[in-house]
């Protein structure tokens, strides 16, 4: 079936401004990223696929891993061999019982390793059970460098990670607002006890709207933040690194100074449809938009058929937008079917003069 393609073009302006380009920044830690998450956009690297051991960030997949499978309301008894987890600790008592949501706050604002086994043991009978569920959640984000042996990231051979993939995966995780919850929680009190969350940046950071800390003698520090400016989320990962805290805010200031977001006009919220039941089709965008130069001028060039025939489904390819700065592509939004329309075989097609 062929059909006729057009293009179009529309030229956005912005006031102008611009900062330090954020490639150039050069921090301590030895793996580094700064990540834009909807578009995916890599705004600063540093031996960003390099497999190293990142001690308690292992959390955040503990954390997703539990919500994926767990309620939050889910009783868990702990047992002496938890309590026993070297490392931090929000010192769970063995034979008392805790939520699932009780532990995952422990887990991620107190870092405690107890929680980290009791949460795996509930989860999936064993640590070597619930490190499977781990690999299998990695494999599905395509954390292609990236293996787990257990749930709280105490050092082992085969347990590491990259600064590319712990930024993946905490942008996955925080689709769940349950986890975006913890994950921006400062305080929270267990059974008389307060726990406070070890990220710093938070209160102290523009826009800091979660993270979590990692550390062992091996490993070195290791931060995973996320801040939101401008409408803007940016989430920032850096491994073996003494100045993280430093190192964190001065790479959310340059990259908000020299980037920000853009999002897509609704420019054609319906194609036409050639059809006997129905004159158009519902649109959409794959994404809301794409990581820019701050200041740019933006011109979109807009692919897509100009007549459609039916059958057409919903999330299904329909064309797509090319986004242009003034001396560079940005890259391509596919446009998507928003609804499923299906051909009136008695009618067939409706004709045009």
């Amino acid at each position: 079936m062929k059909k006729s393609l057009f293009t179009f073009i529309l030229v956005f302006l912005f006031v102008s401004c611009y900062g330090q380009c954020c490639a150039g920044e050069e921090i301590s830690a030895k793996a580094a990223i700064v990540y834009e998450p909807i578009s995916e956009t890599i705004l600063y690297e540093k031996l960003p696929d390099e497999r190293l051991p990142v001690a308690s960030t292992t959390k955040i997949m503990t954390a997703k891993v539990i919500l994926d499978n767990c309620a939050l309301d889910e009783l868990v008894t702990v047992k002496k061999e938890h309590t026993a987890t070297e490392g931090s600790s929000m010192y769970l008592k063995a034979g008392e019982k805790y939520t699932v949501e009780e532990l995952l706050y422990g887990l991620m604002l107190a870092s405690g390793n107890d929680a980290a086994s009791a949460l795996a043991d509930h989860c999936a009978g064993s640590m070597d059970a619930f490190a499977e569920l781990m690999n299998e959640e990695a494999e599905k984000l395509g954390l292609n460098n990236t293996h787990f042996v257990n749930s709280h990231g105490l050092d082992a051979e085969e347990h590491y990670s990259t600064a590319r993939d712990l930024a993946i995966l905490t942008a996955a995780a925080m689709e769940d607002e349950n986890f975006c919850k913890i994950f921006s929680t400062e305080t929270y009190e267990v059974k008389g006890t307060v726990y406070r969350n070890h990220n710093k940046l938070l209160g102290s950071c523009s826009g800091c709207i979660g993270g979590k800390t990692g550390y062992t003698e091996k490993a070195g520090r290791i931060l995973v933040s996320c801040v939101e400016r401008d409408n803007m989320r940016l989430i920032c990962v850096t491994i073996s690194d003494p100045r993280d805290w430093d190192d964190h805010r001065d790479l959310y200031d340059k990259c908000f100074e020299e980037y920000e977001f853009y999002s897509i006009p609704k420019l054609c919220s319906e194609g036409e449809l050639i059809s006997d039941n129905k004159s158009t089709v519902a649109l959409n965008f794959a994404q809301a938009g794409l990581c820019i130069e701050r200041g740019d001028e933006i011109s979109l060039k807009v692919h897509m058929p100009r007549f459609v025939f039916p059958p057409v489904r919903f999330g299904e390819n329909a064309g797509y937008i090319e986004v242009l700065g003034k001396e560079r592509s940005y890259g391509c939004v596919d446009i998507l079917f928003d609804e499923t329309v299906d051909l009136n075989k008695d009618k067939g097609f409706k004709r045009s003069n």
